[in-house]
Parts: structure tokens; sequence; C-alpha cells
């Protein structure tokens, strides 16, 4: 069988977590009876933190930060996206944010993939700059608190993941 999206996507979900280190890598890892039972593969900075909490996981590719308003580092986790996308093939992209996440959801929606964007939990009033620049390319918003719901169209409240 096939997926949706893609005539060449296999059912079997391959799963893509891409998040900044810190809380927003805490949140990704707060999902683990999910991500724990697929193929899955991880974006993030290479800190201390995230080489720690991934250090049992097969497939981690490591981004380049800072993200914010670093022209350069977009390029270089642009190349790295079509890298991880092209060899990894996830039928799925999901994220907490931060910055790392935009190219990867814009190749990811080109690519066929669903993408998942979760809303920090932190950020109860103003949707976060990542969450709006990644929402035109996103299949499912997903959103912490009741509140976070009215800053999305389409939003569906899952509940604090921590």
């Amino acid at each position: 069988m096939m997926s949706r999206r893609g005539a060449d996507r296999p059912d079997e979900p391959r799963v893509l977590l891409v998040g900044s280190s810190g809380g927003h890598l805490t949140q990704l890892l707060a999902l683990e009876p999910w991500w724990g039972q697929h193929e899955r593969g991880w974006v993030t900075f290479d800190t201390p933190d995230a080489t720690n909490a991934l250090a049992d996981e097969p497939k981690v590719w490591w981004a380049f930060h800072p993200t914010t308003r670093n022209v350069r580092n977009l390029l270089r986790n642009s190349r790295l996206a079509v890298s991880v996308m092209r060899t990894f093939r996830p039928t799925s992209v999901v994220s907490t944010g931060a910055a790392v996440a935009l190219p990867f959801f814009i190749l990811g929606r080109l690519m066929g993939a669903r993408t998942v964007y979760i809303e920090v939990y932190d950020r109860i009033e103003t949707p976060t700059l990542t969450g709006r620049l990644c929402r035109p390319f996103t299949d499912l918003m997903l959103v912490q608190w009741p509140e976070q719901a009215a800053l999305y169209d389409d939003a569906i409240v899952v509940g604090p993941l921590l």
C-alpha cells in the first residue's frame, strides 16, 4: 500500500523530528510513546544536552546554529535539509521549532511528507516566528494551550507535552 501523498512512499512511517536543542528538543523527546514505535531520524544542534539525549538514536544530523537572523546558517541548514530529505525520505516531518525547522518543512511539503508543527508551550499570547513561517507548509498545526488555538486557523489543542 502507498501513502496518500506520494506513490513511491511506503506506508511504514518514517518520522523526522526537527528542533533546536534545549526546550524544543525536550518537547519532542516527550513524544517518545509515539515516535518510539517508528523508524525515526533527528535534526538538532550539536550541544551537550542534545548529544546526551540522543546518544542511543541511530540517525541524528547536526544542524548549524545560531539560526536567528543568520542567513549563512539558513543556507547551510537548507543544504542539510536537501541531503537529509533525499537520503532518509521521511513520511512525516515533526517540529516544535525553532528556525531550523523551516527548510525541512518546505522540502517536506515539496517531497510529499506530512508536516506537523507543534507550537511551544511557553508562547501563549502570540505565535512564534517559526510557527508563522512554517504555517504555510504545515499539514497539521498542534498547540498546547486552548489560548493558542486562536493564533492559528484549524489548530488542534493537544495539551501540554511537558
